[in-house]
């Protein structure tokens, strides 16, 4: 949904709103650990998405209360925002906290040839010339042997052209 400062204080004030409800007046065990992490409102304010997190092993779980709880959190919002429009609820999985603890761990297990250090082309630092097992820089250009290719070639004679 289309972002500007009137709608992002919308999705805040809906998100802060639910996540007051979710937390203090549904007393669904399913929903113990649910975090609201965001809210985007339609321009319309008929829809409201709700992201929530939770632990990964309980999603559905928490999609059931979530769903069984729907009607009453789109009646306790209603109340409290005091708009002309009471929005419905689609409630979604936030999962980009799982995403990060996947890359936090993925960071752990850097391979070793990440940690040497390296030069500002990203070349390996090779301290004191080439050591044992070391493979010298292969690319360095070839001096030239002192003149032009085209120079060294004989031109033809006009009874070969």
């Amino acid at each position: 949904m289309k972002q500007n400062s009137s709608s992002r204080k919308l999705n805040r004030q809906a998100q802060e709103i639910i996540a007051s409800i979710v937390s203090t007046q549904i007393a669904d065990p399913r929903l113990y650990m649910v975090t609201v992490t965001g809210c985007e409102v339609s321009t319309d304010r008929s829809l409201c998405r709700v992201y929530v997190s939770a632990a990964a092993d309980s999603y559905d779980e928490v999609m059931e209360g979530l769903e069984s709880a729907k009607g009453r959190i789109r009646s306790l919002f209603g109340r409290a925002i005091k708009w002309r429009v009471t929005p419905e609820l689609d409630f979604r999985i936030d999962t980009t906290t799982d995403q990060a603890m996947r890359i936090t761990e993925a960071l752990k297990n850097v391979p070793p040839t990440l940690s040497v250090p390296k030069d500002e082309s990203g070349y390996p630092i090779v301290e004191g010339g080439s050591a044992s097992g070391e493979v010298a820089d292969v690319c360095e250009p070839v001096p030239d042997a002192g003149g032009d290719a085209d120079q060294d070639r004989e031109a033809p004679d006009d009874d070969e052209r």
